[in-house]
């Protein structure tokens, strides 16, 4: 196998954590988290990226990005919450690669992110209601990818497994 390996989904659900138990057990891997590479890049987090250069810029950092990272083999790549919004970086990641949408509830989510400051989209009067907007708004993207992984109830481990065996 030299595919892509993508992982899209919503804040929370394990993209991160899940491309990190992946790697493991795919030594010829590389593990990219796209969020990480931008602000390693700016020199700034996410919410100040957001706050001194706006969510546009942010958006587009990101479709250049994923237009880079589509260029490689062996990757194992954890998208923002955002990324799989853009029609360029859907289609060019489901050419790509195999999309796989870790699905949580909201509720699951919620629980996941509540306290992280890192989340510039939940910085609001009702954090939750904004994640069930903002996942209502997104789902219908997410459900193109080639996979769809529950992730509630479920360890890294049996989600890194399922995940294995899509591929065996």
């Amino acid at each position: 196998m030299s595919v892509n390996i993508v992982l899209t989904g919503m804040m929370g659900c394990g993209k991160t954590t899940v491309g990190k138990a992946l790697v493991k057990s795919l030594k010829d891997y590389i593990f990219v988290d796209l969020d990480e590479v931008i602000v390693d890049l700016e020199g700034i987090s996410i919410p100040d990226i957001f706050d001194k250069k706006g969510e546009d810029y942010f958006r587009t950092l990101e479709e250049q990005l994923v237009e880079e990272f589509c260029e490689e083999e062996n990757l194992i790549l954890s998208l923002g919450g955002g990324a799989f919004e853009s029609k360029k970086n859907r289609e060019k990641l489901l050419n790509t690669g195999k999309v796989i949408y870790l699905k949580s509830s909201v509720d699951r989510l919620f629980e996941r992110v509540k306290n992280d400051t890192n989340r510039p989209l939940l910085k609001c009067e009702n954090p939750k209601g904004k994640l069930e907007k903002l996942l209502a708004l997104r789902e219908p993207n997410y459900l193109k990818s080639h996979y769809i992984v529950e992730t509630d109830n479920k360890t890294i481990d049996e989600i890194a497994n399922e995940i294995l065996d899509l591929f065996k």
